[in-house]
C-alpha cells in the first residue's frame, strides 16, 4: 500500500479560501478511496481477515456477558479453538469467561426436544426414529471461553492503522479546542484506560449533562493520538445525536475520513486510515465519496479552529 505524507498545508486568507479547501480535500479523499482498494487487496489485510473470520460471532446476550467478566475483552474463544487454530496457550491461572453455548442435536419433529428428553416428555410421535431425525438447536449450556489477553503464543496478525509524523504540539492544541466545539476531553493514562484496545470513545457525559465527552488512551505516539482526538471529535460533531446501529459503519468511515484529512493537513502520515476503513467497510469504499460533503464541512470546521 502506498504511503501519503505531506508537509503542513496551509490555505491563504483569500476569496478563494473556500474553493482552495473544497478542491483539495476532495483530491485528498479520493486518495484515501484508493488507498482503501489497496489496502484490501494487500497480503497484510487478507492475512488479518482470514484471522478474524475464525473467531466466533457471538449473539448480544454473550457479548453482555463477556462484557461483565471481562470488560476489555477484544477476540474470545474456547480453551482448544485458541490452541488448534491459532497456536497460542491459555495461561496458567485464568479464569475462564463463561457463555451459553447451544446445544445441537438430533431434534424431534414434533416436541422439538431431543431424543432423551423426548422420552420424557408427553408427546408421542413415533413415525421416525431418532436416528433418521434432523438435528436442530435443543437448548444452551455454559461454556469457556477466554479472551486473547489470557493467552500466549503465535501473534495474531494486525493492521497498522496508526499515523505518523511530527506532531508538534498538536494534541495541545486539539484539547484547547474542545471548549469551543462543545466537547469535553480527557486524556486517560494506559494503565486506567478501561475500554479494551479502543484507542478512543465518544459518549454522552451524564444523564444530566448530555455533552459529548471524548476520552482517548494516552500513548507515546502523539501523532496517533492526536489523529484519534480528531477521529472521536468528527462523532461527536457528526454523530452524538445519532441512534442507528446499522450506521455504525459509516459513522466510523465518516468519522476516520475526517481524521486522515486533518491529520494530512497537519502533516502527519495518515495513510494508516486506508486499513482502518478497509477493516470496516470491506465492500464499498466508495461509501467516503458519498459522503464527502459530510466529511469536507467537519475537516474544514476543525482545521479553521487549528488555524485560530
Amino acid at each position: 500500500m502506498s504511503t501519503t505524507s505531506d508537509s503542513s498545508v496551509s490555505f491563504d486568507q483569500t476569496d478563494t479560501r473556500s474553493d482552495e479547501m473544497n478542491s483539495t480535500i476532495e483530491q485528498w479523499i479520493d486518495d484515501l478511496v484508493a488507498g482503501v482498494d489497496d489496502a484490501q487487496a494487500s497480503d497484510e489485510f487478507q492475512e488479518w481477515l482470514d484471522v478474524q473470520s475464525r473467531f466466533h460471532d457471538y449473539s448480544y446476550r454473550n457479548t453482555l456477558l463477556i462484557k461483565r467478566q471481562c470488560p476489555e475483552a477484544s477476540r474470545v474463544a474456547g480453551y482448544r479453538t485458541w490452541q488448534e487454530e491459532f497456536d497460542r496457550h491459555v495461561k496458567e491461572g485464568e479464569s475462564a469467561i463463561w457463555i451459553w453455548a447451544p446445544i445441537i442435536t438430533k431434534q424431534c419433529p414434533e416436541c422439538e426436544n431431543s431424543p432423551s428428553y423426548h422420552e420424557d416428555s408427553d408427546c408421542d410421535y413415533d413415525e421416525t426414529s431418532p436416528e433418521e431425525w434432523s438435528e436442530g438447536l435443543v437448548g444452551f449450556k455454559p461454556a469457556p471461553v477466554f479472551d486473547v489477553s489470557q493467552t500466549e503464543g503465535e501473534p495474531l496478525p494486525d493492521l497498522d492503522t496508526e499515523a505518523t509524523g511530527d506532531a508538534g504540539d498538536l494534541v495541545e492544541q486539539l484539547t484547547a479546542a474542545a471548549d469551543e466545539l462543545g466537547v469535553t476531553v480527557r486524556i486517560v493514562p494506559a494503565e486506567e484506560w478501561t475500554h479494551g484496545e479502543a484507542k478512543g470513545i465518544c459518549e454522552q457525559l451524564s444523564l444530566v449533562d448530555v455533552q459529548p465527552l471524548v476520552e482517548v488512551r494516552n500513548r507515546e505516539n502523539e501523532a496517533d493520538l492526536a489523529r484519534t482526538l480528531i477521529h472521536e471529535y468528527a462523532h461527536a460533531l457528526l454523530h452524538f445525536d445519532v441512534d442507528d446501529d446499522t450506521e455504525r459503519s459509516k459513522r466510523e468511515v465518516e468519522a476516520e475520513a475526517v481524521a486522515y484529512v486533518v491529520g494530512r493537513y497537519c502533516g502527519l502520515d495518515t495513510s494508516g486510515s486506508a486499513f482502518y476503513l478497509a477493516a470496516w467497510e470491506l465492500d464499498d469504499p466508495e461509501v467516503v465519496r458519498e459522503r464527502l460533503g459530510r466529511i469536507s464541512s467537519t475537516a474544514e470546521e476543525l482545521i479553521d479552529l487549528l488555524e485560530e
